[in-house]
């Protein structure tokens, strides 16, 4: 028997493999499925079955590819109501792969079709759960992202997402693996954990929502308090894992097109294209194509691009470091965003050597931010979340998280100067390329973030520890 996790640090999310005798199951697989072809091929298994736990909001499955170039059947819970062809499993029903039995459970709550999949072994016993978004580690799925699919409230969903745990999950055994589908950093949950794999009788202990005297209007209180609004993608890509998608051999085709800076500037002109430069903060500092918005490929890349740019078909044309392009095109596959048109070719380098105009990022230190505020009053703004503001703050700040900037542009207008600092340097690099291409150039990044600036000893409020909020 062979169980695996294929976790994705950029998405926070967990693909499973799963084989025995030569037969083979994929869970929830990324949208390029070459890895999950290859592996069943160096393992002589024949892909048998692609299963799904739920229609996902925040990235595009490889299901509908995987199942072309595999023959292997799609496997939805009950509920589910996809354009193509797939199977539609009824509560209870058994897969066999080799000598393992995968038991289907619906668990609605999070989307009314979500489905957790339990894996018996050889002997039949209980082996672990893959249970996608309906339970994390430390959390559970968010039920507000449903609502209009399925005619309900999210105080509905939640009281269903109530039943589904106590009746189906928790009556299992305590030494059964969980298997979630996504873990700290993913916008689906508000509370998880950066482990990504546990016992069931550990999360019976330490998951707030699994508490054994929970009362059902407790829970749909503590599961609704604190969910920040879903990023603006997430209909886009429930949209296209229902109803289809390009295969993304066609995505990079289209993407990998190198273009001259002649020819780079007059297509993002002719399409009002996005710019986007997926380089380092520090070298985006240094020079970039003006009007161009930062969002660097070693960060949380796809959900940033997801929730800042939001519109999936907007086109984009991108500046990334060389042999990265690649990389690139199929990162922003992975959230929807398939309308990638080209790169510029040899990079910010070429565009210099053309004597075209570059624009850059000031910045300084913490130190010398804190010599300026002991002799001025100065304007700070901080963009990290809601949470890190309220945990330890400089007093007197601006607070407005990065993914609601275009919310709060009033307030860095006309400021003579400001210094914009995240936790460590990438979102306020961010913050401060979206100000730019808005016309708002006065803006100073903070190197180091939050880091910095405690150890430099800028005096901050008092510290609150997170898990207490």
């Amino acid at each position: 028997m062979i169980v695996e996790q294929i976790y994705t640090g950029c998405l926070a999310q967990g693909a499973y493999y799963i084989e025995s005798q030569g037969e083979a199951a994929i869970i929830d697989p990324l949208r390029e499925v070459t890895p999950y072809l290859e592996k069943a091929k160096k393992n002589g298994a024949r892909i048998k079955y692609v299963f799904e736990t739920h229609f996902h909001a925040d990235f595009v499955s490889g299901h509908l590819t995987l199942s072309k170039h595999s023959k292997a059947p799609i496997v939805f819970g009950s509920n589910a109501n996809p354009s193509f062809e797939a199977i539609i499993a009824e509560d209870g029903q058994v897969f066999s792969i080799g000598d393992l039995s995968l038991i289907v459970m619906h668990t609605p709550g999070h989307t009314m079709e979500s489905t957790t999949y339990l894996l018996r072994d050889p002997q039949g016993n209980d082996h672990a759960i893959f249970t996608g978004d309906t339970l994390f580690l430390g959390d559970v799925g968010r039920p507000d992202l449903a609502q209009k699919a399925a005619h309900m409230t999210q105080e509905q969903l939640a009281e269903t997402l109530f039943d589904s745990l106590r009746t189906k999950i928790m009556p299992l055994s305590d030494d059964v693996i969980v298997y979630p589908a996504h873990g700290a950093g993913s916008a689906c949950g508000k509370n998880m954990m950066k482990e990504t794999v546990d016992t069931l009788g550990n999360q019976k202990q330490m998951n707030y929502a699994l508490r054994a005297d929970m009362t059902k209007e407790e829970f749909v209180e503590e599961v609704l308090d604190g969910l920040a609004p879903p990023p603006q993608y997430f209909p886009a890509n429930v949209k296209m894992n229902k109803h289809g998608y390009s295969d993304i051999e066609n995505i990079l085709e289209k993407g990998t097109q190198a273009l001259s800076p002649n020819a780079f500037e007059l297509a993002v002109n002719e399409t009002g294209a996005i710019v986007l430069d997926v380089r380092s903060p520090e070298e985006f500092a240094k020079g970039h194509v003006p009007r161009s918005i930062f969002i660097g490929l070693d960060g949380s890349f796809a959900p940033w691009v997801g929730s800042l740019i939001a519109d999936t078909e907007h086109p984009i044309f991108f500046v990334a470091p060389e042999g990265r392009e690649k990389e690139t095109i199929t990162r922003l596959s992975r959230v929807g965003f398939d309308n990638t048109l080209g790169y510029l070719k040899a990079g910010i380098a070429s565009w210099k050597a053309t004597g075209k105009e570059v624009d850059s990022v000031p910045s300084l230190n913490a130190q010398y931010l804190k010599e300026l505020a002991e002799k001025n009053e100065v304007s700070i703004f901080d963009v990290r979340k809601d949470g890190e503001h309220t945990s330890e703050h400089i007093p007197g700040a601006y607070h407005a998280s990065l993914e609601f900037l275009n919310d709060h542009l009033s307030a860095f207008a006309g400021k003579e100067s400001f210094y914009v600092h995240c936790a460590g340097g990438y979102r306020s690099m961010i913050a401060l390329s979206i100000l730019k291409s808005r016309g708002i150039h006065n803006g100073i990044n903070v190197i180091g973030g939050m880091k910095a600036i405690k150890e430099a000893g800028i005096t901050l409020s008092d510290y609150i520890c997170p898990s207490t909020l």
